[in-house]
């Protein structure tokens, strides 16, 4: 049978460097990633998504404020965070956000829910990191409520309860295509299937099959709790270019800055060259040629039996113009090869 495949591209808006070398204002990444949003419209790719992050490396805080521009440019591409920090934002005020961004774009929005990976958010807005839990689950419980378009009842110890309350502006057709974001935590994997809600993988290093044994308590827990069978996709970082030795020698310096720095955060030791080469060899790096990229993405659908893939694609400072041209070839040269590989075997099969 045919699975219907999805595949996207996923940015933090990073801080990039410009001709000069120098890091461009974050200001301009902004506008940069709305132009890459829309060159993706234009090589065919199906979804784009926006990660939510306070930091000085990274330029989008706010993705369904540039979501809303890039719908205003766009009329086919789907649209969504990757992720938003449900944890540290309000569950009302963020459905109302992506609510207004599913009007602007006529339905194409959706939101990717995650705890963060990333905890700048908590003192930012006054939350305690003692309550990482207890702040996604009662968030993510209310969030949940709010998908079914109905008036909410609701209580718990992190906001203020609801009473029969209505959330303004309703989705207008269906409902907010909602997936739970999770980084390797079973409970989270059962949480999501708890809830009904899609399953977003984020599987940014290590071999990707390792991943297998979430997959399948996630389509077990589905059956338990009596849900309907619902999509899994990955999120995992790639660079496309013409060759694969192109493509190694376009990334390695700026993926090296930015693991390294962020490294440095969490105690990790300096990225190594053999490293790099691993993860692109043998990992969760989707690196190289469109040929390269295409057999690696459509083994891993395989294997997960995926019904969404999206690559990562901004990485460190590695420049716009450089990340244009992996968009254009992802769009038009890699996705076609996906397709028809998975096909070729699934006839095979057949």
């Amino acid at each position: 049978m045919t699975r219907h495949l999805e595949l996207g591209l996923d940015t933090f808006g990073d801080v990039t460097v410009g001709e000069d070398g120098a890091l461009l204002p974050q200001a301009q990444v902004i506008r940069n990633v709305l132009a890459e949003a829309v060159l993706a419209e234009e090589s065919g790719i199906d979804f784009i998504g926006l990660g939510e992050h306070h930091r000085d490396d990274f330029a989008i805080s706010s993705p369904e404020v540039l979501l809303a521009a890039i719908a205003a440019r766009t009329n086919r591409i789907r649209l969504g965070s990757a992720v938003t920090v449900l944890s540290s934002d309000d569950p009302v005020r963020v459905f109302q956000c992506f609510s207004t961004v599913d009007a602007l774009s006529n339905g194409r929005a959706e939101v990717i829910l995650g705890r963060g990976s990333f905890t700048e958010s908590f003192p930012l807005f006054g939350f305690e990191l003692s309550q990482y839990e207890t702040l996604f689950e009662e968030k993510l419980d209310l969030f949940a409520a709010l998908l079914t378009g109905e008036a909410v009842t609701w209580q718990g110890t992190t906001r203020a309860a609801l009473q029969e309350q209505r959330v303004y502006p309703p989705i207008e057709q269906g409902r907010l295509k909602t997936w739970v974001g999770v980084g390797g935590s079973p409970k989270s994997v059962i949480r999501a299937a708890h809830y009904g809600l899609p399953l977003m993988l984020a599987i940014i290093g290590g071999e990707p099959g390792r991943f297998r044994p979430f997959v399948d308590l996630y389509h077990k827990a589905l059956a338990q709790f009596g849900k309907r069978d619902l999509p899994v996709g990955v999120h995992s970082h790639g660079h496309v270019a013409e060759t694969d030795a192109q493509a190694r020698e376009e990334l390695w310096p700026y993926y090296k800055r930015m693991r390294d720095r962020i490294g440095a955060e969490r105690g990790w030791p300096p990225a190594t060259m053999r490293d790099f080469e691993r993860e692109a060899e043998e990992g969760s790096l989707y690196l190289g040629s469109p040929e390269t990229v295409a057999r690696k993405i459509a083994r891993t659908v395989e294997l997960l039996g995926l019904s969404r893939f999206d690559m990562k694609y901004s990485s460190g400072p590695l420049p716009h113009p450089v990340m244009m041209r992996s968009i254009a070839l992802y769009g038009q040269e890699v996705m076609p090869r996906v397709q028809a590989l998975l096909k070729k075997r699934e006839e095979t099969a057949g």
